[in-house]
């Protein structure tokens, strides 16, 4: 008689097996006693990023103003982000505008919580939030990333694994937790982005959703969904943007994320079965919405935008769908859409995103390809985060 197989320790073998291979990969990716940096900018990237002449940048370094870069063979010169922080801080000292170099909140300028949701899987959510974040952190705003999937994907791609390096928690759950929660400035970690920080998760978020039943049941006055904006209030003069990854579930972890957040990005692959699963999301999320501002919960955002995500333009059927989309949702659905390329899903491969990679690990039709679209749909959002300034 065949002997069965108990499914418990089979997962459990495969997870560890596999989480020791990830982390020798990790090693070989990055050795433990190297720290992992950013690349350095050309002046020509440097120059885009801040709007300026290359030829500019030159004078400014023979003129001895601000960080000398880095000049490599053939008298290219090459700037660190750190370099580039420096760069906007002097040029804004000289700027004939407020806020042209260095453009995050000023004054009563509220700050900004995104919350990047979607409830089917693979719609490119987690790619969304991290370049998204990352571009924010270039063009000088102070970006926090809260990664509240359990799966950890957007704290992978910035370098850590949960199960190897937040055996101790570290995670939001720490800070929202019913008993003995943490100050959120003890889960906050710097990351080797300049202006970008990040409290990772791991499969401790899942906590939450258990014990929030219970505390719902035992304290009335112990309100789940405000949890994540009253922690944010503690550290809300530290940054211009928080840009919160949620999990694909509906769950009270992504209805306190709802609560908090200021805007919301919704990500859609534009597919007949991915558009079909986010109207059931809508209406899932329409119906607990509503109960939680019947119960007090501040329901108004700045705005609300459908991201279209890993689109092929030469495919009928999805421009069918943009096209559909576009016509329900009017100025909802963000003008540009994400492409589908192959220079950002390989550039995931080494745990990088597309801002990070070096242009020549690609062919450079595809490279400049895949980064206008990125930009394009960064800087759309960009624009919606100064019109809720006011600017």
């Amino acid at each position: 008689m065949r002997q069965k197989t108990r499914i418990d320790k089979l997962v459990g073998d495969h997870a560890l097996a596999l989480s020791e291979r990830l982390q020798a990969h990790r090693a070989q990716l990055f050795p433990p006693d190297a720290r992992r940096e950013l690349r350095k900018f050309t002046s020509g990237e440097v120059a885009d990023l801040l709007g300026v002449k290359d030829a500019y940048l030159r004078k400014l370094d023979l003129e001895g103003r601000g960080p000398s870069p880095e000049t490599r063979a053939g008298g290219r010169r090459y700037y660190t982000p750190a370099d580039i922080q420096e760069l906007r801080k002097l040029l804004e000292k000289g700027a004939k505008s407020t806020g042209t170099y260095l453009p995050g909140r000023r004054g009563e300028d509220h700050l900004q919580v995104i919350t990047v949701i979607n409830f089917k899987g693979g719609s490119g959510k987690t790619t969304t939030a991290a370049h998204l974040a990352q571009k924010l952190a270039l063009d000088g705003y102070r970006v926090l990333g809260i990664d509240l999937d359990p799966q950890a994907s957007l704290s992978a791609l910035h370098g850590f694994q949960p199960e190897f390096d937040l055996l101790d928690g570290g995670t939001l759950y720490d800070a929202i937790r019913y008993e003995d929660p943490v100050p959120l400035r003890n889960v906050i970690q710097r990351t080797y982005f300049t202006n970008l920080d990040l409290i990772p998760g791991n499969l401790d978020l899942m906590e939450f959703e258990h014990e929030t039943p219970r505390a719902i049941i035992e304290r009335a006055g112990n309100i789940f969904f405000t949890r994540i904006g009253d922690k944010l209030g503690e550290v809300e003069d530290d940054y211009d943007v928080v840009v919160i990854d949620c999990p694909p579930q509906l769950g009270f972890l992504t209805m306190s994320a709802l609560s908090a957040a200021t805007a919301i990005l919704v990500t859609v692959h534009p597919q007949m079965l991915d558009v079909m699963s986010m109207c059931q999301f809508l209406l899932m999320t329409s119906n607990l919405l509503g109960v939680v501002s019947e119960a007090g919960g501040d329901m108004t955002y700045d705005w609300m935008r459908y991201v279209i995500t890993r689109y092929e333009p030469g495919d009928g059927p999805q421009n069918q769908m943009v096209s559909f989309m576009r016509s329900m949702f009017g100025e909802h659905v963000l003008n540009h859409p994400v492409l589908k390329s192959t220079a950002i899903s390989d550039a995931g491969i080494t745990k990088q995103t597309l801002y990070e990679i070096e242009k020549s690990q690609f062919t450079r039709a595809t490279y400049e390809r895949a980064m206008e679209s990125l930009n394009a749909v960064n800087g759309e959002i960009e624009g919606l985060i100064q019109a809720a300034w006011g600017r």
